[in-house]
């Protein structure tokens, strides 16, 4: 028969042992999940030297109340799923009209401004919605594009007016669907389509106008999970003081791009 005053003292002093040690602190730290698809530089490859703007936002803000954060890459329609559920605690880039019953700050990360690309030989420019009959517009499944564009996505998505696509490399789709003739126009995040057209391999595009007003966006929090307030409350502080110290900014620098 086993002694269990025995066996609990030698857990007690092997606990005691990883407290003194700071092992026991690191296994039980809490762990916050982020995902989103790779919409780089608001979030870019895991791992690498420059995850993202706001994945180190979130990492540096939720590191000095000692939470460790996990990033993670997948598309934005499970993305937005598995954190509605409760599974991931928050998704990255989100606006409020891609998911309204999240939880954001009352202070977005950043603004985010939609512009038309084509192709470098069209003439044709974005004069509102009303422009867009006859091209062939590509975007990107379940991301918000605003109110009017939303509804023309809408009316517009089972035809070959829009081409919705999904996946980890959604834009490097439509990339390739405009080079090859299939599409005539992409819609795409000023930031995201100058840090995509700068890396090797990529043809120049034209930029034919942007949609405005521009759209704040937010690391969103999970409805359903039960620390969601906390992680809004300390997102929130922690993006005040980032902003008043002039880390944020120097952040932005750091990705090449623009407030």
């Amino acid at each position: 028969m086993p002694n269990r005053s025995a066996s609990r003292r030698l857990r007690n002093s092997l606990q005691g042992m990883l407290l003194s040690t700071g092992l026991l602190g690191a296994a039980q730290a809490e762990t916050l999940v982020i995902a989103g698809d790779i919409w780089c530089p608001v979030n870019c490859v895991p791992g690498s030297a420059q995850p993202g703007i706001f994945v180190e936002l979130a990492q540096e803000i939720f590191a000095e109340a000692g939470i460790q954060v996990q990033y993670q890459t997948l598309n934005w329609a499970r993305t937005l799923r598995e954190v509605r559920a409760g599974e991931l605690n928050a998704a990255i880039g989100a606006g409020v009209e891609d998911a309204p019953d999240f939880l954001f700050t009352p202070t977005p990360v950043a603004q985010s401004r939609y512009c038309f690309y084509t192709r470098t030989d069209s003439t044709w420019d974005y004069r509102g919605v009303t422009s867009l009959p006859g091209q062939r517009l590509g975007v990107i499944n379940d991301y918000s594009y605003g109110e009017q564009l939303n509804a023309y996505v809408k009316k517009h998505g089972k035809t070959d007016q829009v081409q919705a696509v999904a996946g980890d490399n959604a834009l490097e789709l439509n990339l390739g669907k405009l080079q090859r003739g299939r599409l005539d126009v992409v819609l795409e995040n000023s930031w995201v389509m100058q840090s995509t057209l700068a890396s090797a391999g990529h043809e120049p595009l034209r930029e034919a106008g942007c949609r405005e007003p521009d759209v704040p966006i937010y690391l969103a929090f999970s409805p359903t999970h039960v620390h969601s307030k906390r992680y809004v409350d300390l997102f929130e502080r922690g993006l005040q003081r980032y902003r008043a110290n002039g880390r944020l900014q120097a952040l932005l620098v750091e990705y090449g791009v623009k407030k």
